[in-house]
């Protein structure tokens, strides 16, 4: 098996105070480098004494290998280190996100306008006419980023308080590449009923609601609540975000190996919220042939009482030959294989037997089904949800578009015709002559995206009658 490649997600910065005679700063390099490690920045801070202090950066692959280096490098005569200091904690110190006015409140006229007495005039013309709160308050460039904390990244169950950082990095993605406002609303409660109330309460303050890293099954039966009471947006990114970015990938990995949707046999490997809707974006566009493995195996017909309702929809709705049997029985000649479960749960066995040009999306995050570096020379084609491997199947590159389209449009919904027109978008910023196996989704950087995935959803939304916006 080989080895995770360092990451700067593990990456940390250790000040030095090095005996100031020649040499010292090889032998620290050199211990990095029997470490495997990827040394960064090395920055001279002061000489003090017989003392040159230096703040050196490394990436690690792990926690554990991040003490050991700075183990190896405390062993090394001549050498201190005084202080270790990790990157991400560092930058998530204090949040990531803040609110900040528009206008600035400097005056007496400007107090006057922004709040008592001018307000009031404005709350009376909002009462007067609701549509006018679109128009003369945030609502209509605000989101809420909505979770209970049940299903956190490849985490699980944390807890509301330690989802905030996952939270708040969502709202810095809708910032950063949509322009759109949103908040980070973490509920204290898994009770479905009580999220619907909750999120229904405060959504006269918002233009759409995204949901976000709540369990399976409830956050199907919560969705699916909130899409009958409100009549604004409301999206859950796990399932719908994850569906259309894995499409938009499928749509070009089977342009580079020349292959049809029809023809695949597709495996997803979990039926949780985003195994399920990948398995309902891939059957909308066109595929014939999928298996859904969970813990048991091969999901089919045979014990329908025994499964919960999102896993009998998949049931009734894929594996037309109804066969049972393990992952590694619906691996075999399989074309596609799409993880969403959980760590290690792959085995190489499993990629080796698959058909020829095999495509494997890997997507458990922070360590996919399979690692890549296992895979190498097998699969034709490897995507993870990991920014430090090729083809990131990330969802940033499809809910900031989404949600901007919609708020554009003043969607009421996004519906299967806007999630398809995003996919469909997002691979179409990469031409058929770009194309490779290791470039099947365009960087999440690339500005084109959502300006592309935007403009389609936008028109998808007036194409299926949900925009409340008069088209210009």
């Amino acid at each position: 098996m080989s080895e995770v490649q360092p990451s700067v997600s593990y990456s940390f910065t250790m000040r030095l105070y090095i005996k100031n005679k020649p040499g010292m700063l090889a032998k620290i390099l050199s211990k990095i480098a029997d470490h495997k490690a990827d040394p960064g920045a090395v920055d001279v801070v002061e000489v003090e004494g017989e003392y040159k202090i230096r703040d050196l950066t490394v990436s690690a692959r792990d926690e554990e290998h991040s003490k050991a280096i700075v183990k190896a490098v405390k062993a090394i005569d001549g050498v201190k280190v005084r202080n270790v200091s990790d990157r991400v904690f560092l930058l998530h110190l204090g949040g990531k996100i803040r609110i900040e006015n528009k206008v600035p409140v400097d005056t007496r006229d400007s107090l006057s306008m922004a709040y008592t007495p001018g307000v009031g005039r404005v709350c009376e013309a909002i009462a007067k006419d609701k549509e006018k709160v679109y128009s003369l308050t945030i609502k209509e460039n605000s989101v809420a980023v909505v979770s209970d904390g049940s299903a956190v990244l490849g985490l699980g169950d944390i807890g509301p308080e330690a989802a905030m950082p996952v939270m708040e990095g969502k709202a810095m993605l809708f910032k950063e590449f949509a322009d759109v406002d949103a908040y980070p609303i973490c509920l204290q409660t898994q009770e479905v009923d009580e999220i619907v109330n909750a999120v229904k309460w405060m959504s006269p303050g918002f233009g759409g609601i995204n949901l976000e890293d709540i369990g399976a099954p409830r956050c199907f039966e919560i969705e699916e609540k909130l899409k009958e009471e409100l009549d604004i947006p409301v999206f859950h990114d796990d399932q719908h975000g994850t569906a259309v970015v894995a499409l938009a990938a499928t749509i070009n990995a089977l342009k580079v190996v020349g292959k049809d949707l029809s023809d695949l046999r597709v495996v997803i490997v979990g039926v949780g919220a985003a195994g399920v809707a990948i398995t309902k974006i891939l059957l909308e566009a066109g595929a014939k042939e999928i298996l859904c493995c969970d813990r048991s195996g091969i999901i089919n017909r045979d014990k329908l009482d025994e499964l919960n309702s999102s896993k009998q929809w998949v049931a009734e709705n894929t594996n037309p030959e109804n066969l049972s049997g393990s992952l590694l029985d619906a691996t075999e000649d399989a074309d596609l294989l799409i993880g969403v479960s959980g760590p290690g749960t792959v085995p190489l066995e499993a990629i080796e037997q698959m058909a020829d040009d095999p495509i494997v999306f890997a997507l458990a995050n922070p360590v996919p089904e399979i690692m890549p570096e296992e895979i190498q020379g097998i699969a034709r084609i490897i995507a993870t949800g990991r920014s430090d491997y090729p083809n990131q199947i990330n969802n940033v590159l499809a809910f900031p578009g989404l949600f901007r389209g919609a708020l554009d449009a003043r969607a009421t919904d996004i519906n299967e015709e806007m999630k398809l027109a995003a996919a469909h978008a997002i691979a179409e910023c990469i031409d058929h002559e770009g194309l490779s196996e290791e470039y099947i989704v365009p960087s999440v950087f690339n500005k084109e995206v959502v300006r592309k995935v935007s403009e389609e959803v936008k028109n998808a939304a007036y194409d299926s009658g949900v925009a409340q916006r008069s088209q210009p």
